[in-house]
């Protein structure tokens, strides 16, 4: 048995990942009451996903920073790219998610796109670690 099954949680944690860094599309931004004394929260759900990411402050501000705005709003459609980092909390190292552009999406919506280079038959390869989408992980 997994120990953490034995300890599911609502919101999405880095076991959920299995090792991987998936791609997901943002579908929404709720606030949500958390923790012992309820306090509202955000939490970032993506398509076709039940658990949502707690959004703390870098995370947030990530997203803002790829998107370019902090209307919650305009992030849905947003393809993003999780993965697992290591953080201090009370001076000790843990795990957390964090949150990064996926290849081939746009940093920022509101600057044109590059011109697209000349079409040239060359053979198919994917960016490396781009193989995992939304639907290979179960969380």
């Amino acid at each position: 048995m997994n120990i953490n099954e034995a300890f599911p949680s609502k919101y999405l944690k880095v076991a959920d990942l299995q090792g991987t860094e998936p791609i997901v599309t943002i579908d929404r931004v709720e606030f949500q009451p958390v923790g012992q004394d309820r306090e509202m929260k955000a939490v970032l759900f993506f398509r076709n996903k039940h658990k949502g990411l707690l959004l703390n402050k870098t995370n947030a501000n990530k997203i803002i920073e790829i998107t370019g705005t902090a209307i919650t709003e305009e992030w849905e459609g947003q393809r993003r790219r999780l993965y697992a980092a290591e953080t201090t909390f009370a001076g000790k190292p843990v795990e957390c998610l964090r949150i990064k552009p996926a290849a081939g999406s746009l940093r920022m919506p509101m600057t044109p796109a590059p011109a697209p280079a000349p079409l040239t038959r060359q053979p198919e390869q994917k960016p490396a670690g781009s193989e995992l989408t939304v639907d290979d992980i179960p969380f």
